[in-house]
């Protein structure tokens, strides 16, 4: 284990075409110096050739030959290790990557052999007689139905395979005889058409490409966790962050398993998205979440809430909506259904036939049709990724009961089905991975692609209809996670966030110039008009909050630019999709974008980028501050030590250039702010471990006209005990044009220097002299 506490986390997308493990093992000196206690990997497993992110593991057995294999992961552990530091790796326990038959064994060997393989029940596969492909495992991969009839058998190799064009698939012993249409038919599996609605295996969410794998079944455990355990057995691993375990069939059972595994000391995060008022499950065995939630609240608590009408009056001239809360709960019920009936159909068909197998369902409730109907009325109501943790037992009783006294005519399904989840066998199980599910997609991957009034809101675990946070609440709430989650990891930037933090800060500030910016808006549309308002609206903040300070948009900027427009209709959905794409508007938005980047609102957008640059910088050094030196184990995402422009992925996960970083330790007079306070409060939390991870958090309250621009919070051993003040300005725009007046803020008895500006303080100081230097400050006790 590692000689140092973990105190901070950094998170290295490895790559085999551009981030290995010998590129790691050159910057853990920089990581080092920067502060950082813990170098945390994204997944290191053997995945899909060329996989950018390791998310689609191939072979859970081995790792990565690409990254520079078991040989590559134990330097880069020894050379961290040489320094007191520690190293965390993220897991994925529900799923492998598929796409390529011939990449993963386990896979290849199902599709070969059928049921008759050693890994059948390592997949979470539909056998049964009625499962549309008359119990074999269906494989969406044709173009048509009629494409069976292009299938051929390419012989090049060792051993016959059926052939698609580039896709290849195993022929069973014994079945090599006729043409290649009836060498199909006589296999395990069935190709079928990708838009057939049939699906032979649980996916991860609607990704064809990853399949499920049955980790509730303790050989199957064993199996997916093999390279894992011997990570833990030699003492590699300080800690684990586990990818998605909302998907798996009982997560609570899972987590105790890994624990076990892991023992009691190594740290373990989970990614469990939390909805508004959700509070993690506190009996899992865990020791919080991987931070989406602390993410949110940053966010939140920078907004102005002053901006609200406005912005929600742009939004309904715009979009025709408020996109308040109302409208966003409405939103999400009714894409949850229709993802339901559509992209999760084949699953919720599944849960279907599992609730009348267990539930013995009456001759009323005989007809699939009204039964799916209950499933599918329930679960788009639930507002959770799953609802059977412990705190949330009450929820599902009230859902169901909503259901029936709006719809009547479903009593007897709804009694079918509520017997089933009262089995707790496989429907009920089924039904918590529908859920989460259904949410994703519905949400994250849709309803925050459509929703426009302030998008910096709109991230993984966000609560946009709120709009702000009030400092009162978000002081309680980071005392809570104190006592309660002192180990969770808190974040800003991940690799599944839609735009970095710093983009998100820029955006954010709207709401502090919201009258201004909707008559900007309202100029710039007229000069170069969106192909459609709706969208031209969230595009707007996209721009504005990716806009380069010089105004220069480089070829680079343009074509990441495009790619997330492409990416962003697609999940909007309203305009273009994945599956049925319209190139003709997607290169007319494309077109747009290039007038915006090459007329003379790209020249307005660089003066409002300037003018609000101050203001921007308040947010941005601010909720990094507060997340470096708040309670929890902060994650630094790589590169955002430094102004970070990135959008949602693949863009996130492009390299950082550590040459430029490294440079500025050696040279620290010619840092910019935002690397200074990242390092000094990383270094604050290394030098004194007791006033953080198990530390207390005492809000702290200014006096005076100013009292609400500022948000100041200490920490140390006890509240007797306190030794570290962070402080930062919010609202900025407002505060300029009142003046701060005679506000003051209390400080805590001693005496008390600034570590950014070396000024030292004591007794109740003046909010202008605190903040001469920078909207941040970080004062410990001399």
């Amino acid at each position: 284990m590692s000689a140092l506490p973990l105190l901070s986390t950094y998170r290295l997308q490895m790559r085999g075409d551009a981030f290995t493990f010998a590129d790691a093992t050159a910057v853990v000196d920089y990581l080092d110096a920067l502060g950082i206690s813990h170098v945390y990997l994204s997944p290191i497993l053997s995945a899909t050739t060329g996989s950018s992110h390791g998310y689609d593991v191939v072979d859970p057995s081995t790792v990565s030959s690409a990254l520079g294999g078991r040989a590559g992961f134990e330097q880069l552990v020894q050379e961290v290790r040489s320094r007191g530091m520690g190293v965390i790796v993220d897991i994925v326990p529900n799923h492998v990557g598929v796409g390529d038959p011939r990449q993963n064994a386990w896979w290849w060997d199902v599709l070969r052999r059928g049921r008759d393989s050693a890994y059948a029940a390592f997949f979470d596969i539909d056998w049964s007689a009625d499962n549309g492909a008359d119990g074999r495992i269906a494989l969406p991969v044709l173009g048509s139905a009629d494409a069976v009839e292009e299938l051929t058998v390419d012989r090049s190799g060792d051993e016959p395979l059926l052939a698609y064009y580039d896709k290849r698939f195993p022929i069973a012993p014994g079945t090599d005889n006729g043409t290649a249409t009836e060498i199909h038919a006589r296999q395990a599996y069935r190709l079928v058409a990708w838009n057939s609605g049939l699906i032979g295996y649980r996916r991860f969410f609607t990704v064809d490409d990853l399949a499920a794998v049955r980790v509730e079944d303790p050989r199957v455990f064993d199996a997916v966790h093999a390279q894992v355990a011997s990570w833990i057995d030699d003492d590699l691993v300080d800690g684990l962050r586990v990818d998605h375990p909302d998907g798996l069939a009982d997560p609570a059972e899972y987590l105790a398993r890994l624990r076990a595994l892991a023992g009691p000391q190594r740290w373990l995060v989970i990614e469990k998205i939390l909805a508004e008022g959700e509070p993690l499950d506190l009996t899992l065995p865990v020791d919080g979440t991987t931070g989406y939630d602390a993410l949110d609240e940053l966010a939140a608590v920078f907004v102005d809430p002053r901006g609200e009408p406005a912005l929600t009056a742009l939004s309904r001239t715009f979009t025709g909506n408020d996109g308040d809360a109302a409208w966003l709960h409405a939103q999400e019920r009714e894409l949850e259904r229709s993802v339901l009936e559509s992209g999760l159909a084949p699953e919720v068909n599944r849960l279907v036939r599992a609730t009348r197998r267990e539930a013995a369902p009456t001759d009323e409730t005989e007809c699939p049709e009204s039964l799916r109907e209950a499933v599918i009325a329930v679960a788009a109501r639930v507002p959770v990724y799953r609802a059977d943790y412990a705190p949330l037992t009450t929820m599902l009783p009230r859902i169901v009961g909503e259901v029936a006294r709006e719809k009547p005519d479903l009593e007897p399904a709804l009694g079918t089905f509520v017997r089933a989840l009262t089995i707790g066998g496989e429907a009920a199980a089924r039904f918590g991975q529908i859920c989460g599910a259904a949410t994703a997609k519905a949400v994250e991957d849709c309803l925050f692609y459509r929703a426009a009034r302030l998008v910096s809101l709109q991230e993984v675990g966000g609560q946009p209809g709120r709009f702000s946070l009030g400092a009162k609440q978000f002081h309680l709430s980071w005392a809570q996670r104190a006592q309660r989650l002192p180990r969770a990891m808190t974040t800003l930037s991940t690799h599944d966030t839609k735009r970095s933090e710093d983009v998100r800060a820029r955006i954010g500030v709207l709401s502090q110039v919201a009258e201004l910016w909707a008559e900007r808006l309202r100029e710039w549309n007229a000069l170069a008009p969106a192909p459609d308002p709706a969208i031209g609206l969230f595009f707007w903040q996209t721009l504005f909050g990716a806009w380069p300070v010089d105004g220069v948009v480089t070829t680079e900027l343009r074509e990441r630019l495009h790619d997330y427009a492409t990416k962003a209709l697609r999940e909007n959905g309203t305009r273009s999709t994945w599956t049925d794409v319209d190139t003709k508007f997607e290169g007319a938005v494309n077109n747009w974008i290039d007038a915006v980047c090459d007329g003379p609102v790209g020249e307005a957008l660089t003066e409002l980028v300037a003018e609000l640059e101050p203001h921007v910088a308040a947010v941005s050094l601010g909720q990094k501050l507060l997340q470096l030196l708040g309670p929890g184990v902060p994650d630094v995402y790589q590169g955002t030590e430094l102004w970070d422009d990135s959008l949602v992925d693949p863009d996130n996960r492009r390299p950082v250039d550590f040459g430029i970083r490294r440079g500025l330790l050696e040279e620290p007079g010619s840092a910019p702010a935002k690397f200074t306070v990242v390092q000094k409060a990383l270094r604050l939390r290394r030098d004194r471990p007791e006033s953080f991870v198990g530390g207390v958090y005492v809000p702290m309250f200014a006096v005076g006209p100013g009292a609400e621009n500022v948000l100041a919070f200490g920490r140390g051993p006890s509240a007797e005990d306190l030794d570290v003040l962070a402080l930062s300005l919010r609202h900025t725009v407002a505060l300029e044009a009142a003046g701060w007046g005679d506000t003051v803020l209390p400080l805590p008895l001693g005496s008390w220097t600034d570590v950014f500006s070396g000024r030292r303080f004591s007794g109740t100081v003046r909010s202008a002299d605190l903040f001469g230097a920078l909207p941040v400050a970080a004062l410990v006790r001399d």
